[in-house]
């Protein structure tokens, strides 16, 4: 004669089991700011201005609204269809991060103070940085490419420089690549921004 055993678990620890077993991956949180380790290091390095630093506003970032939500978008390699990645998220809002890096960026090479970031309203800047996002796309493991207008306005005579950075990079290896390639490409667009903030200067 066999005898049949029957396990009996308690309906609490039923649902842990199940949810366990079916739980999602902790999504990952990328920035494109520079650590602070590399910020200060900029900082320290970059030359001071003669009579104290240059008040800029870096405005946030427009972004078209396919790419402005919280996970990384990216093409699936066809070149047609793109794909959410659900576990890869910008740590804040896409225009903040790109706003961010952009702002370090001007800061450090431009020994400028951007009273945007820093909340001094009292402070009136010298040039006012407006950028719009026109395209920003990646092949994850393949490359990474961007379109972005920029617009410096020298206050308070209101007088512009606009310009256009279009770059396509090498984006090797998983997201860390393409977060990479997009630093890469916002350090170069931040350089251009700076060279005509520099020309409004003279």
């Amino acid at each position: 004669m066999m005898t049949r055993l029957t396990l009996l678990f308690p309906p609490a620890l039923a649902a842990a089991a199940l949810m366990n077993g079916c739980a999602s991956p902790e999504p990952h949180y990328y920035t494109l700011a520079a650590s602070p380790a590399k910020a200060a290091a900029a900082v320290t390095g970059r030359a001071s201005r003669t009579g104290g630093p240059l008040w800029i506003e870096v405005t946030p970032v427009r972004v078209p609204e396919r790419l402005n939500r919280a996970q990384l978008v990216v093409r699936d390699g066809t070149g047609s269809v793109v794909e959410l990645l659900d576990t890869s998220r910008w740590a804040s809002s896409l225009p903040d991060e790109l706003r961010d890096a952009l702002s370090q960026h001007l800061q450090s090479s431009l020994d400028a103070v951007d009273v945007y970031q820093h909340g001094l309203s009292a402070a009136q800047p010298a040039f006012r940085v407006t950028t719009e996002v026109v395209s920003l796309d990646a092949d994850v493991g393949k490359r990474a490419a961007a379109t972005i207008t920029w617009t410096v306005r020298r206050l308070p005579d209101g007088k512009v420089l606009s310009g256009r950075t279009e770059m396509e990079v090498p984006a090797p290896g998983q997201v860390d690549g393409v977060v990479n390639a997009y630093r890469e490409i916002l350090a170069a667009t931040a350089t251009n921004i700076a060279a005509s903030v520099q020309s409004l200067e003279r």
